[in-house]
């Protein structure tokens, strides 16, 4: 509703309005009005950088008897291959020993020196192999993944809120020995600063699904909505539970989540429709065994689940 004024009235009524807009805008309440800060997306994480890590645990695993097992030359070699680019990205990196079989382990530990390490994300996948091959989706391929994303994260200098850790395993192929012993090693203090733990084992399966883990319901959202994004339907995760290294994580009640592509569970008809790939044989014919190679990798599987994992760092430790 309006009234008329006069114009010598108008324009007071005029300033005074834009005093009070400019009060209200641009004084005690400026701050407000600055426009937010925009979150940094994530990266395209380049799918041939992956392969090319592939290619190197492959060549390891065939100048060390053919695998990369705990006890094992292979699995060192692995270790000092990631630990390399590591440290020549600008990350803290560590190593852990323990004692399994009559041989030394190791775990490979990775903080960006940026966020605050009162709040923790981290993101592991096993390193070793099982004895009978260079186990290249299992799991090169989620160790890969991790570490082309720890890469980007150096590239971009990102400046996360949260401390952003990544870990290499050994010994899983055993029971999770490594993560295992990195869960027990830890005082409730330390234990309490993990905010997330995602774990990422086996993601370039060869007939692949596109599983989440269900522990948790914001990190399964996460993932959830970035493959939505992409018109990717997902399942929840049901064979891997327990089997690999989230597992000592949730016993200790740190929150958990991750991917999976399948491993000697066969892909239904009804999955094939979704996904493709062959009904009725296994996500991974070659499972634990010595066909495991840089041919037993399904390059889009691999692609998209390297920029999931990207996209669930960059937002949980934002």
């Amino acid at each position: 509703m309006y009234r008329n004024v006069s114009p010598r009235r108008g324009a007071i009524a005029a300033a005074t309005c834009t005093a009070l807009a400019t009060a209200l805008l641009g004084g005690a309440s400026g701050a407000q009005a600055a426009p937010s800060p925009t979150r940094a997306a994530a990266p395209d994480i380049d799918l041939a950088a992956v392969k090319g890590h592939l290619t190197e645990l492959q060549s390891i695993a065939d100048g060390n008897g053919g695998n990369r097992a705990h006890g094992q030359p292979g699995y060192k070699a692995s270790v000092d291959y990631i630990k390399g680019k590591l440290d020549a990205a600008g990350f803290t990196t560590s190593l852990q020993e323990f004692d399994f079989n009559g041989s030394t382990g190791y775990n490979l530990i990775a903080d960006w020196p940026a966020g605050d390490a009162e709040q923790v994300v981290m993101a592991g996948a096993h390193l070793d192999s099982v004895g009978r091959g260079a186990g290249i989706n299992d799991n090169g391929s989620g160790s890969a993944g991790i570490l082309e994303v720890a890469l980007n994260v150096a590239k971009a200098d990102l400046k996360p809120a949260k401390k952003l850790r990544f870990a290499w395993w050994g010994a899983e192929e055993y029971g999770m020995v490594g993560s295992t012993h990195y869960v027990n090693e830890l005082g409730s203090g330390d234990l309490s600063k993990i905010n997330s733990y995602l774990n990422f084992d086996m993601i370039g399966s060869p007939n692949p699904g596109y599983f989440v883990y269900d522990d948790d319901p914001e990190l399964e959202k996460v993932f959830k909505d970035w493959y939505a994004g992409k018109d990717i339907v997902t399942e929840q995760e049901t064979e891997g539970d327990g089997r690999s290294d989230h597992a000592p994580f949730k016993e200790r009640g740190v929150r958990v989540g991750g991917l999976f592509s399948g491993a000697e569970a066969a892909k239904t008809a009804e999955q094939a429709e979704k996904w493709g790939g062959t009904p009725g044989e296994s996500f991974d014919p070659c499972y634990h065994s010595s066909c495991d190679t840089t041919k037993n990798v399904d390059d889009t599987a691999l692609d998209h689940n390297s920029d999931a994992i990207a996209h669930a760092l960059w937002n949980l430790s934002a």
